[in-house]
């Protein structure tokens, strides 16, 4: 790791806002994160959406939990457009190309360092570890899925804590992954932890992730919705968002 960006582990990234929450600006957010890890800084990174910001407005506890983050990157297109609207510069970073970054560059930086998969049904998590470990030599990957009973729970966080794995991914979907990160993310302080929503599932196949044309065209989350119709309610916040934003820009 360069001395730049082990200073860098140490600053504060700049700041700008969307609606009131947090987005934190930097050129490389995965060599920021990396840098973390080897410095033993404990990351909380949340994945910015529309969505997001939206559920925020209604729940307390979650903008809370947003606002103090280590880390929040720009995952969603809207919230982009936004900061774009008010003259800030800033480019897109998917939480699931965030991830797959980090799982790459992990093993190179330290062999040693565990990853960890929380969440999905019963096999996938898995299923996503083992592929990963077949496309990156040296990665080591533990996991457990998303589907516990207390007891089980309590298991699963005294494995953390026996294990302490250095990159923690949990996806429970939002908010549920964001309010279970903060409330166990003491158990392993040096780790980061990452909530990537439902990137097991695209990582184990069970679904795919929207071809590269509505992925460029900020229309990913047409096709989330073309492959998980259940999900129409909750995008009804996008037109939500889209009309808080062009009060906000225009006023």
């Amino acid at each position: 790791m360069s001395e730049k960006n082990s200073e860098s582990a140490l600053s504060l990234p700049k700041k700008n806002f969307v609606l009131g929450l947090p987005i934190h600006c930097i050129d490389d957010y995965s060599g920021y994160l990396l840098s973390r890890l080897e410095k033993g800084l404990g990351t909380h990174v949340v994945t910015l959406n529309a969505e997001m910001v939206m559920q925020g407005e209604k729940n307390h506890v979650l903008a809370e939990i947003i606002s103090r983050a280590e880390l929040v990157v720009p995952d969603g297109a809207g919230v982009v457009l936004y900061l774009r609207l008010k003259g800030k510069s800033v480019q897109r970073c998917p939480g699931i190309e965030l991830a797959e970054s980090l799982l790459w560059q992990v093993p190179r930086q330290n062999p040693d360092n565990l990853v960890f998969f929380y969440g999905g049904k019963p096999g996938v998590a898995m299923k996503a570890a083992d592929i990963w470990q077949q496309k990156v030599s040296q990665l080591a990957v533990a996991c457990q899925h998303g589907y516990l009973s207390p007891a089980e729970e309590t298991e699963l966080l005294n494995t953390l804590a026996q294990l302490q794995p250095k990159l923690i991914f949990v996806g429970l979907g939002v908010p549920r992954q964001e309010l279970w990160i903060a409330e166990h993310k003491h158990i392993c302080p040096q780790a980061v932890w990452i909530g990537i929503g439902g990137s097991l599932d695209i990582w184990a196949g069970v679904k795919e992730r929207a071809p590269a044309w509505f992925c460029d065209n900020s229309l990913e989350w047409l096709y989330r919705l073309y492959q998980e119709p259940w999900r129409w309610r909750r995008m009804l916040a996008l037109p939500h968002f889209a009309l808080k934003t062009l009060m906000d820009v225009k006023f």
